[in-house]
């Protein structure tokens, strides 16, 4: 009863905290759900006028009109439909296709709806029923109309026709709503046509696994034409990511803007299975096929009638061929791609090796099939009694790399091709050109501001750390004096061996350089000191020290703090703990003086500025960090800052040393440099490191190198990352209020992060930045790395649209620099409801 009352108690102040965010604000960012169960199909054309509804009213009655008696449906949406209601394609296409059946003598239930629309096209439409005033909302509409062409003993097809948002002018959408009001968000339009989607096609009596279900989606105007909100249309409906047919131009200069067209969508992501043109004595086809070289099958129409008086039915008549082939090759390629997609898991499990994977723990139905990412969203296919996309919020930010959002996402890929065309590759050394002096002036003058002067390229963030230690040991054996060629004169001499001073729990990658710099390792070369963290726990922030530092003279107020804020004050040096830092780490570094009798020196300070990402998101205690880079400093002992995690906003800022208030030696630089979309790592070091390299033989030179330093594309990626991360036009979430330097704003709730760290099942929660995480109460021996405990809430968390992949029983959310704080709410809302869950059954299952 106890157990019940409690968990009650929880549950209420969740709903508490549901109420207090106004949770119906989140439904624009719900998850969004496309039935696969049959084909569905965007129809673009590049540029308006081309004849789309001719194409969807072609296709529907390909589907629906055929002398076999069978039960089909034809579902036709219109999302945007300007000139209403003297125009519409959804009226039209609804029309035709009834006089289509009768000309046939084919049965037929037709129906036609116009669900919104703005007020002076509801008032132009039903002058009865609306009247001018102030509104700017869309009205609904709610017309419906239908009609039946029915046989004895016949089963009659169905057409369900709709326009989901009318405007009266004859314009572009986006002007439209301008100048009538209705303005409808992207996120808005996207999820009404999603619930058409499933509930016009799958509500219908449709049978899953028979291809009796047809759905066409018609745009307005051209790929390139702005929705409502000013959005172009090819980025609107990305996040569904329809395949498409492609309505091109076979006039005068169509050549060029069909192409033009095909190759926006590309960029996009889109697949085109198919170009339909109208024939015009010009013969547009040849060259089409030619630059597509047969990767798309392109269809001829005859020529359309230009009389107004013509119905069209001989016209659609003498095109029936052409429908009928551009159906079967809809249908075919949809088949092509379920048959894939279902063949994925079992595939992959045969031939993969995944990294950091038990694959004795992963059984094809647990295979998680990515159809495609748009922004931090992975599409992911999903079957379920029926087959589906479905959303899952990328909370591993694709292990630490991913930032963008839709938009800088598709300026990435339009950037990146445009290097790829221009360079293809060229090779580095004594080169230059301008995405690599590009992208080394920023690093400069960003993550690097006020201290390094060289920038070393190299392909990932493992080797960046082994080119990191390359330079910090040759520096370090600079300065003492213990370059080998120093001892050429004196054979008998000992060489000296060179270490590293780390932290225990870090990661600095899996090469085996970057693995003898952390503990556990395979050999371990070095010293490494268990650090101080520090978490919040029942709303408060606490230094947890090892028991090296517990001593009598410590205060409260030196291990408890009321914000997270209070922790990087720099204020903390004087305190008593800062001298009990700085204290340990002299007598530890004393140990490997140059005065010590042994051969071993410490030859470089390598660490995870703030946050131990792999180890366990694990909070360092800034003050010992700072402490320790103090320490190394009086020792001449070359500093490294692993910021190939932390750096580029990860954590709130561009780099973590601004975080920790002091800066290093030399500084790694990788995942998020690019946005995460490709490859590419820095190595950023001093004037002084560099001088340590120079000399009169090549082999004093830093010998080491990619054959991919430098590439074009992911220095061009990475300039316009940090570029758009950076700046407050492309990035809202920039903000510089509390001081002159800028920083991301908070992106997650303070009230939500209090409520998980009083979790009884939650030891530890920790967040900064793009960064939340919990460790979830665990008996010692089902805790760290290798455990299993979190499993169970982890699958339950993909199933509510989260796809997390966790450190042992540490489970964390990553977002991206530009992800909104209202997107951030939503997740956590998912994460405490799923914990709840998880803690109930984890709760039974002890008792029992």
């Amino acid at each position: 009863m106890l157990l019940r009352r409690h968990h009650h108690h929880r549950l209420f102040r969740l709903r508490l905290l549901l109420l207090h965010h106004h949770h119906h604000q989140f439904q624009s960012f719900s998850t969004l759900t496309i039935p696969l169960s049959h084909p569905t199909y965007i129809i673009w054309s590049s540029n308006t006028s081309l004849g789309k509804t001719l194409v969807s009213t072609g296709l529907s009655s390909s589907f629906l009109l055929s002398p076999s008696s069978s039960s089909k449906k034809f579902l036709y949406l219109k999302p945007l439909q300007t000139g209403f209601p003297s125009d519409s394609d959804s009226r039209f296409l609804f029309q035709k296709l009834s006089s289509l059946s009768l000309s046939r003598n084919l049965p037929l239930f037709s129906s036609h709806s116009v669900l919104l629309s703005s007020l002076p096209a509801a008032k132009s439409f039903k002058p009865n029923e609306f009247s001018l005033n102030e509104s700017r909302e869309m009205c609904e509409l709610g017309f419906y109309e239908e009609k039946k062409v029915l046989e004895a003993g016949r089963v009659a097809p169905e057409l369900v026709s709709e326009t989901i948002y009318a405007w009266e002018g004859a314009l572009s959408p986006h002007f439209a709503a301008e100048r009538e009001g209705g303005a409808v968000e992207d996120s808005e339009l996207v999820k009404r046509l999603e619930t058409r989607l499933k509930e016009g096609l799958l509500e219908g009596g449709v049978e899953r696994g028979k291809l009796d279900g047809f759905c066409v989606v018609e745009t307005a105007g051209g790929v390139a034409s702005p929705g409502p909100s000013g959005t172009l249309q090819c980025d609107l409906y990305r996040p569904l990511r329809f395949p498409g047919v492609l309505v091109g131009d076979g006039r005068l200069g169509g050549i060029s803007g069909t192409i033009s067209a095909y190759e926006s969508l590309k960029l996009r992501g889109y697949d085109v299975v198919a170009i339909v043109i109208e024939d015009h004595g010009l013969i547009n086809e040849i060259p089409l096929k030619s630059y597509l070289r047969s990767r798309v099958p392109v269809f001829v129409l005859p020529p359309i009638p230009q009389d107004p008086s013509n119905d069209l039915m001989e016209w659609f008549d003498e095109s029936c061929n052409v429908f009928n082939s551009l159906k079967d090759i809809m249908l075919e390629a949809y088949l092509e791609r379920m048959r894939r997609l279902n063949e994925m898991p079992r595939k992959a499990g045969d031939v993969f090796w995944w990294p950091f994977t038990q694959h004795k723990l992963v059984p094809p139905s647990t295979v998680t099939v990515i159809d495609s990412r748009c922004g931090e969203n992975f599409s992911v296919y999903k079957v379920q009694n029926k087959e589906y996309i479905t959303q899952q919020f990328d909370a591993c930010a694709s292990w630490w790399t991913q930032g963008p959002d839709a938009t800088l996402q598709t300026e990435l890929a339009r950037d990146m091709g445009y290097a790829a065309a221009r360079f293809g590759h060229v090779m580095f050394p004594e080169n230059v050109y301008e995405p690599a002096l590009e992208c080394a002036e920023l690093l400069l003058d960003g993550v690097g501001k006020g201290w390094a002067t060289r920038v070393y390229f190299s392909d990932n963030g493992s080797t960046a750390i082994e080119i990191a230690l390359k330079m910090a040991f040759r520096k370090f054996s600079s300065d003492h004096g213990i370059l080998p060629e120093l001892l050429k004169n004196n054979p008998t001499e000992s060489c000296t061996e060179l270490m590293v001073l780390a932290l225990k729990g870090s990661y600095h990658g899996d090469t085996l350089g970057a693995m003898e710099a952390q503990a556990p390792s395979y050999t371990g070369r070095g010293l490494f000191l268990d650090p101080p963290t520090v978490f919040m726990h029942n709303g408060k922030w606490t230094v947890s020290l090892p028991e090296v530092f517990h001593s009598a003279t410590l205060k409260p107020e030196d291990t408890t703090f009321r914000s997270r804020d209070e922790i990087f004050l720099k204020s903390r040096d004087e305190s008593n703990l800062a001298g009990l830092y700085s204290l340990y780490v002299s007598q530890q570094l004393s140990q490997y003086s140059t005065l010590s009798e042994t051969n071993k020196q410490i030859g470089a300070l390598i660490m995870e500025p703030i946050i131990q990402g792999a180890g366990g998101m694990h909070m360092v205690d800034p003050l010992f960090q700072r402490m320790l880079v103090n320490e190394c400093r009086h020792c001449r002992i070359p500093v490294i800052f692993d910021e190939v995690f932390t750096g580029f906003w990860r954590l709130g800022v561009e780099s973590a040393a601004e975080l920790l208030g002091c800066v290093p030696d030399i500084a790694c630089f990788g995942k998020l440099m690019t946005g995460g979309i490709i490859p590419l790592a820095a190595t950023m070091a001093t004037d002084a490191i560099f001088d340590s390299f120079t000399g009169d033989s090549k082999l004093k030179a830093l010998l080491h190198g990619h054959s991919y330093s430098a590439h074009a594309m992911g220095c061009t990626a990475a300039a316009k990352s940090i570029k758009w991360f950076k700046d407050p036009n492309t990035n809202l979430n920039i903000t510089s209020e509390k001081s002159q330097k800028m920083m991301l704003r908070e992106l997650w709730d303070a009230e939500l992060v209090q409520q998980f760290s009083s979790h009884p099942s939650i030891s530890r929660v920790v967040t900064l930045g793009t960064l939340f995480a919990l460790e979830l109460q665990a008996d010692e021996s089902d805790a760290g790395y290798a455990s299993l405990y979190a499993r169970s809430l982890v699958q339950m968390l993909r199933e509510d649209g989260i796809y997390t992949r966790p450190l042992g029983n540490v489970i964390y959310v990553m977002c991206g620099p530009c992800t909104s704080p209202k997107m951030c709410t939503l997740q956590l809302l998912k994460l405490y409801t799923k914990l709840e869950e998880f803690t109930l059954v984890k709760t039974k299952m002890n008792i029992i």
